[in-house]
């Protein structure tokens, strides 16, 4: 109970600020992770988590799914069709590029050993723009930016973990299971599609009908049979989210319609929640077990990897630089990273809490930046369209090729 009373004065206060926090450079995802960190353990004792909990993990998943499923519905298969040459790039070039800089940075600033700092650049190679919704959730911010940013995201968590997990297993020496790899994956793709679809097609019935409360429900209903049959399964948890969100905007955008609104609030719910436990973990004392070497690693991920790597990925594509610079600087490692993170530590290897400690610390420094400066960013692709067209910020931006706009780009 302690928690759920935490929570919901922190909710509550994060209702008074949410105002200026949608005017200036105060978050509330910081407003939750600092608020952790003084309720945990190590400070005042009133919030006490250990990283094994299955609260920790269940919260971490379930939001990152919640986030995936909603991002999801910001697309349709026409929009990817429109706009997949940048997130081709990102995820193609951008992604191993991250992972491989990442890595010689954890072996040559954090000392780790070469298949040990592979398994840390993998954790956080994946992106999640949850950090930054100012960035993917304005109309200001131009089309194919946000697009960019959830297609990518929605697709690298996926395509991260087989990395992982292969690297878990060379370091714990099991045998290696390819084949259950790449199955977990398409079965993950297959639930995603195929649930939603036969979902959509009883909506579409003559046979039933649904009041227009009951119809608000009906996302979230689909939403939790793709969980549940993922879990259940054993398919891949995230790309079955991103699936299905995108199965539901193309095929039933009156779901997506009646739905958006109210998952956008069940994803930030969980989301907070999500922080709040994050940030009770990180304790004085954890950070204290990190050695300077960690501190400039961290530093270098954050300000290096991602920036480097997606700046050469997206070198000549037609993105505009600062859209390509937005691009490589928001790339926050989010509850991907904190669920692989979590694995790497559950799994008993050797290093495993060090490369747990440089995990997080690189997640926390990416909350405090990232989602401290998703609204000065926002607010200055606005102020450049208000220049370019005195008509207003929802002109299409200047110089944006009509195809790489997504329809729906407007509405969120």
């Amino acid at each position: 109970m302690e928690l759920l009373l935490t929570f919901a004065i922190l909710l509550f206060g994060g209702v008074l600020l949410s105002g200026l926090a949608h005017r200036t450079i105060l978050s509330t995802a910081v407003l939750f992770l600092l608020a952790g960190f003084l309720l945990g353990d190590g400070v005042t004792g009133v919030l006490d988590f250990q990283p094994d909990d299955q609260i920790v993990v269940g919260l971490a998943e379930f939001a990152l799914f919640s986030v995936l499923y909603t991002d999801g519905m910001r697309l349709g298969a026409a929009d990817l069709r429109a706009a997949w040459r940048l997130p081709g790039r990102a995820l193609i070039l951008g992604m191993p590029l991250t992972f491989g800089i990442t890595a010689l940075l954890a072996h040559f600033v954090a000392g780790l050993p070469w298949t040990e700092s592979m398994l840390v650049g993998a954790v956080l190679a994946p992106t999640d723009p949850v950090f930054a919704s100012a960035i993917v959730g304005r109309p200001e911010v131009p089309g194919r930016l946000r697009s960019l940013l959830n297609v990518e995201s929605g697709l690298n968590d996926g395509l991260a973990l087989p990395v992982v997990l292969v690297l878990l297993s060379v370091l714990a020496r099991d045998e290696i299971a390819y084949t259950q790899l790449a199955t977990e994956l398409a079965l993950g793709v297959a639930l995603g599609f195929v649930v939603p679809a036969v979902a959509v097609l009883l909506i579409r019935s003559r046979l039933t009908s649904s009041t227009p409360l009951y119809a608000s429900l009906g996302g979230l209903s689909i939403g939790l049979m793709v969980l549940a049959a993922a879990e259940l399964t054993h398919a891949n948890l995230f790309l079955a989210a991103f699936t299905a969100g995108i199965t539901i905007a193309t095929f039933a955008p009156k779901v997506e319609h009646s739905f958006s609104e109210f998952g956008e609030l069940v994803t930030e719910l969980l989301k907070l929640a999500a922080i709040l436990v994050f940030g009770a973990l990180i304790s004085p004392a954890f950070l204290g077990e990190i050695p300077l070497s960690g501190y400039v690693f961290a530093l270098l991920a954050l300000l290096l990897a991602r920036p480097v790597a997606i700046g050469l990925a997206l070198l000549r594509s037609g993105l505009p630089g600062p859209e390509r610079a937005a691009a490589a600087w928001f790339g926050p490692k989010g509850f991907a990273s904190v669920v692989y993170g979590l694995l790497v530590l559950e799994a008993g290897i050797p290093l495993a809490d060090e490369m747990f400690h440089l995990v997080a610390l690189a997640i926390v420094a990416s909350i405090l930046a990232h989602s401290s400066t998703d609204v000065p960013i926002a607010h200055a692709f606005a102020r450049a369209e208000a220049r370019r067209s005195p008509a207003g910020p929802d002109q299409q931006p200047t110089g944006v090729p009509a195809d790489e706009v997504p329809p729906d780009g407007q509405r969120h």
